[in-house]
């Protein structure tokens, strides 16, 4: 197991947070293989590829009031963050994981928020936000 944390002394979720603040332009897209998939509670069903991934994350992250990763762990070909924050108002704390190929390219995303309300909440309002940018059938709101 490699703990590259305590090695370099980045903040958690460092890396992360740098690919997320470029989403949309080449830099993102070269983080990822050519039909990455993102896995999330708030979602019905996967959401793949970069543009998909890229809208997500890009509205995503703007809902949160104040978000942190609190721990990273990286085993091999995955990363492990926590992280906590508030939305609407709410605490929310959740865990995204990273799975790379060997080339150290994202192959997929797993999101996973927490408490069910704000979950439900942030959810729908993911999806008011998304309409006609991802397919709306991705989103428990349209069930």
């Amino acid at each position: 197991m490699a703990d590259g944390l305590k090695a370099s002394n980045r903040s958690p979720g460092e890396d992360w947070i740098a690919i997320v603040r470029k989403n949309g332009s080449p830099e993102f897209a070269a983080a990822f293989v050519e039909r990455p998939i993102l896995r999330a509670s708030v979602l019905r069903a996967p959401c793949i590829g970069v543009e998909s991934i890229a809208a997500f994350f890009g509205t995503a992250s703007s809902m949160y009031d104040t978000i942190a990763f609190t721990n990273e762990t990286v085993d091999d070909d995955k990363t492990y963050l926590e992280w906590e924050g508030k939305v609407f108002g709410l605490d929310v704390c959740g865990a995204t994981i990273l799975t790379r190929d060997a080339a150290g390219l994202i192959q997929s995303v797993r999101l996973y928020h927490s408490p069910l309300q704000v979950l439900a909440r942030f959810s729908t309002e993911l999806s008011r936000r998304l309409s006609g940018k991802i397919d709306p059938l991705l989103f428990g709101a349209s069930a």
